[in-house]
């Protein structure tokens, strides 16, 4: 998945990895690759979990906005429950867990009636049931048009799969109803340059959408067309090459005919972006051919917040669309932060610790530090790259550097 699944190798020394057969290397990796890939994967972590240090039940907090999600179907297995990451580590460790990645305005239910006799060890008093959830089948760990699984065992190959921002189901590239998916606005290095996908079965449901100008929409054509000159500022899309804001440019796929666009300005005093009542405009698109959305960089913030929209919006259901908060970009970037203040206490704390050191006690840590890096050296220059590591080859090189500050001492 894109973001979920969104992520054996060896042990890397100074030397390189090598592999368990003495006729066939594995591909080599120094420390400092292999520490770099460990960072990386924290990082992954951070941004998927948002940041959460899973110590404590999220219960308490209601419906968040937007937690990692996560189902147990060793407790639940018709996947009708979803737990937090602090109860998915403490209550649900050595279950069969499904990772969802993020989830909006979903509260925990562990411990709660689906669990049966299964208590939560973080938060046991819980309400019986949390009627404001919401669940699909991504639960019962299957995903996509195809309901298959991810990873899927019986797949050669693992498929890309994008996360609808609507109904939050996970959909394989070529089952979103394109014709190929080279249609995915990428670009030419062959990343996404969208920001939220909309899947075809949600597409009715923001055909408001279609009234905006072509600017909100990602497309792979956007270079050639409109996208050197115009870009989304403060909420406005203005069009560089003559200072002044766009209209409507480029058509939609005849099957699927668009409204009439507004000439879009920005709202002020209450007034509507679009200059028309959104609710009357748009008309069932029940009888035309749905199709998924791609939708630029920032296009949010282009939204017409006006009353009659927003209304609209939650007649829609899809008030949160205008709530900065339910981004991925945002859960996203709150996460970076928590981890960049966590990064900095933690340097806080070492800092600390070394100044409350006298300076015997500080050349003996470097000492100490500088003689466990040439032990290890030395053991993976002259290790036999045929053999195995065991446990005595480690206690041995601890014992080596017992004896190296004994006598160090002595």
């Amino acid at each position: 998945m894109a973001g979920e699944g969104s992520s054996g190798g060896g042990v890397g020394g100074g030397a390189a990895v090598v592999g368990a057969f003495q006729d066939e290397a594995e591909p080599t990796v120094t420390i400092g690759e292999y520490i770099e890939g460990i960072e990386a994967e924290e990082l992954e972590a951070d941004l998927v979990l948002g940041g959460d240090d899973g110590k404590e039940c999220t219960f308490g907090g209601g419906y968040l906005k937007r937690q990692a999600v996560f189902s147990c179907l060793t407790c639940v297995p018709d996947g009708v429950g979803g737990v937090c990451t602090a109860c998915s580590l403490a209550c649900h460790d050595g279950h069969e867990v499904v990772e969802l990645w993020t989830k909006r305005k979903f509260r925990c239910d562990c411990g709660n009636s689906k669990f049966g006799s299964h208590a939560c060890k973080l938060f046991p008093e819980k309400e019986p049931e949390n009627p404001a959830n919401s669940y699909n089948h991504n639960f019962k760990g299957s995903y996509c048009t195809c309901s298959r699984p991810y990873p899927d065992p019986e797949a050669e190959k693992q498929v890309e799969m994008i996360q609808c921002c609507i109904c939050e189901d996970w959909f394989h590239e070529d089952h979103i109803g394109l014709n190929s998916i080279e249609e995915i606005p990428r670009d030419e290095e062959g990343e996404p340059i969208y920001e939220d996908f909309i899947c075809q079965k949600c597409s009715p449901q923001c055909y408001f959408l279609k009234l905006y100008p072509d600017s909100i929409w990602a497309s792979n054509k956007q270079s050639s067309s409109h996208g050197d000159t115009e870009k989304i500022e403060n909420g406005v899309i203005t069009n560089h090459s003559n200072g002044e804001k766009t209209s409507d440019s480029g058509k939609f796929p005849k099957e699927n005919a668009a409204p009439e666009k507004a000439s879009l300005d920005e709202s002020s005093d209450g007034k509507c972006k679009l200059e028309m009542n959104i609710s009357t405009k748009i008309q069932s698109a029940d009888s035309e051919k749905n199709m998924p959305f791609f939708m630029s960089k920032g296009w949010r913030e282009v939204i017409c917040r006006c009353e009659t929209c927003m209304d609209f919006y939650a007649q829609r259901g899809v008030a949160y669309l205008i709530d900065k908060e339910d981004s991925i970009e945002e859960y996203e970037k709150v996460a970076k932060q928590k981890r960049e203040k966590k990064l900095e206490q933690q340097e806080g704390a070492e800092a600390n610790f070394l100044n409350s050191l006298d300076h015997v006690q500080k050349i003996e840590i470097l000492t100490g530090i500088n003689d466990m890096k040439n032990e290890f050296q030395s053991f993976l220059e002259s290790f036999d790259p045929s053999k195995p590591v065991t446990s005595e080859d480690i206690r041995a090189v601890f014992e080596n550097l017992a004896k190296k500050k004994k006598q160090r001492l002595s």
